[in-house]
């Protein structure tokens, strides 16, 4: 496609449709504009030559918080919110992007994917993932790319997995024929987060946006996790997921997302083991002296987190299937408790004055036991960044006016469950 058709071609009413369904109910339009504009920006920047489009979502995580780095279970969904990308072979060795949203440009030379003393943004995150698809014996050529993204940067809905999953996604189409898989796209990414990054991530956040729809993953095969798509539709409940941005950003909290799966591990290595999947709460709670005296507090409330976290995903995913809202709202419920007084993610413990996170959450039990309903809890990586709130739809509107109005900005989002992960989008 060149950009001259991209308008007519995204406004088409076979594109209508297929964008409805992508983003939800009335947003074709908005987002048909996003297509052309990174069509007449590949066209700008690159030449009017013919280009294909990419696209690859945000993720919300709804069970399973923190437990993937240690090969648990989680619970999650891709969004509507998304990366695109406008993108085309260019016959050389180097890769050029240019990234609308954050106004950035930069190229990288496929002959020196090495890490860089910068461990932080976009161009180390880029040369991670595309290290990654190298050492994997993937072929990997020089490409063009133009890029846009409406994904929450640094609040916990994955905008950085959704990048890294759009890089894959191009490479695998252009140059391999989409074989790839999602498990290498998912650990492409993590393995750029963990060696250019420095920050000791799972591989949650990756699949959640490169599957697509609601999906639960059991990680105690690291290497071949099991997925299984969940058959629901939040609107089956009379319920919307809405995610408040609580207005402080996580992109600077690297050290602190790194110490729970590392204290969670140090409990595992008490026991000569490498991650608390091979181990059971049972055997953890019968040595407790000795592990909380060995790994500390912390790494013990941090352990057992992860074990009753397995088992509400397990409940959680029963209920959706079994369209017991009840359940499953309980089973949040609980889940953002253990986080908030076991695995301890909600504020930074070097700055108490400053809990975005934790009034977020008091403002919205407040809101949900006047309506005796829903229920909430921190979202993904904690410490700051966002929460995710269920709510019946009738009452969305009102929440979303009361919360923005508490936190004094524009906070509350409401998701659509997308069922397309990372993909070309043909139209």
């Amino acid at each position: 496609m060149k950009a001259e058709n991209a308008a007519q071609a995204v406004r088409t009413p076979e594109a209508t449709a297929f964008l409805e369904k992508m983003y939800g109910t009335g947003k074709a339009q908005a987002n048909a504009a996003r297509y052309e504009l990174v069509a007449q920006g590949f066209a700008k920047t690159f030449g009017n030559r013919d280009f294909d489009f990419f696209s690859s979502p945000g993720r919300t995580e709804i069970g399973g918080n923190h437990t993937d780095h240690n090969h648990g279970k989680v619970l999650a969904g891709s969004i509507q919110m998304d990366c695109v990308a406008a993108a085309a072979p260019n016959g050389t060795n180097v890769v050029n992007l240019v990234s609308e949203t954050y106004k950035q440009s930069f190229s990288i030379d496929l002959n020196n994917l090495a890490p860089t003393s910068v461990t932080a943004g976009t161009l180390p995150l880029v040369k991670g993932v595309l290290a990654a698809i190298q050492n994997k014996g993937f072929r990997l050529e020089g490409f063009d790319a133009y890029i846009t993204s409406n994904v929450l940067g640094g609040a916990g809905v994955s905008s950085s997995a959704s990048f890294e999953m759009l890089i894959c996604c191009i490479v695998d189409y252009l140059f391999n024929d989409h074989t790839m898989g999602v498990v290498n796209y998912a650990k492409a990414g993590q393995y750029a987060e963990n060696k250019y990054w420095l920050k000791g991530s799972g591989l949650l956040d990756q699949l959640a946006c490169a599957v697509g729809g609601i999906i639960t993953i059991d990680f105690v095969d690291n290497d071949n996790p099991a997925i299984r798509k969940v058959d629901c539709d939040f609107s089956d409940f009379g319920m919307d997921l809405v995610i408040v941005n609580t207005g402080k950003g996580h992109s600077d909290l690297s050290a602190e997302y790194s110490s729970v799966p590392n204290e969670m591990k140090a409990v595992a290595g008490f026991f000569g083991k490498e991650v608390l999947a091979e181990l059971t709460e049972e055997e953890v709670i019968a040595q407790a002296p000795a592990v909380r005296n060995a790994c500390g507090d912390r790494s013990f409330l941090r352990a057992l987190h992860f074990f009753e976290e397995n088992k509400r995903v397990d409940a959680q995913v029963a209920a959706l299937e079994a369209g017991n809202k009840e359940d499953f709202l309980k089973k949040i419920t609980e889940s953002g408790n253990s986080s908030w007084k076991w695995l301890q993610n909600c504020f930074l413990t070097s700055t108490p004055s400053e809990q975005h996170i934790t009034s977020a959450l008091a403002l919205s039990e407040l809101f949900l036991d006047k309506l005796g309903d829903g229920a909430c809890r921190v979202h993904g990586g904690g410490f700051a960044g966002v929460i995710a709130v269920f709510l019946p739809k009738e009452s969305t509107r009102e929440f979303c006016d009361y919360i923005n109005k508490a936190l004094g900005s524009e906070s509350a989002y409401v998701m659509y469950i997308r069922n397309q992960g990372a993909v070309k989008v043909c139209f």
